[in-house]
């Protein structure tokens, strides 16, 4: 007998699996780094109260984004005894034409290389808003700051990224 709350909560995360997996990978610039991430919020999502989650996909992607902005804290601090420059972890995949599309609106490898020059929050909240077109209202509830202070770091990240 299987659970049907169980089987829902599955079919959900499965659902935005990719989705999720992709900001991830675009935040973190490491497949492992992202799987984790990923791992994570499944691990949440199970605990979660889910009759109180009026949107499951922006739950989820908060939770993520949360997860992988920790991680590349975590991951920067480590990286500050490394010697010599870090370079992303190439996303090498045997997919589809729909999963070409969904990830269409990722960050590309070399830009994932600018990406690291940016804070944190400044790089989730450039990738929000450019590879996967989020609103400014929408990243503010997913970030926890207010549209200004995303705007603002938006802003910011543009510019690191231009002058790059």
């Amino acid at each position: 007998m299987t659970d049907d709350i169980g089987d829902g909560r599955a079919t959900v995360f499965a659902a935005n699996r990719n989705l999720l997996f992709a900001a991830a990978y675009d935040i973190l610039g490491s497949v492992t780094d992202a799987e984790d991430a990923v791992q994570d919020t499944w691990l949440s999502w199970e605990r979660a109260d889910h009759a109180a989650i009026e949107h499951p996909r922006a739950y989820l992607m908060r939770i993520v984004v949360h997860r992988a902005v920790d991680q590349l804290r975590k991951v920067r601090r480590l990286r500050e005894d490394y010697i010599g420059p870090w370079l992303p972890e190439p996303l090498w995949t045997e997919e589809g034409a729909d999963g070409r599309e969904e990830r269409r609106g990722g960050v590309a490898l070399g830009l994932l290389v600018v990406l690291e020059t940016l804070s944190p929050l400044e790089r989730a909240a450039f990738v929000l808003r450019e590879a996967f077109a989020y609103e400014y209202d929408e990243i503010a509830g997913i970030l926890d700051r207010t549209p200004a202070a995303v705007r603002q770091l938006v802003h910011r990240a543009r510019g690191h990224v231009h002058a790059r």
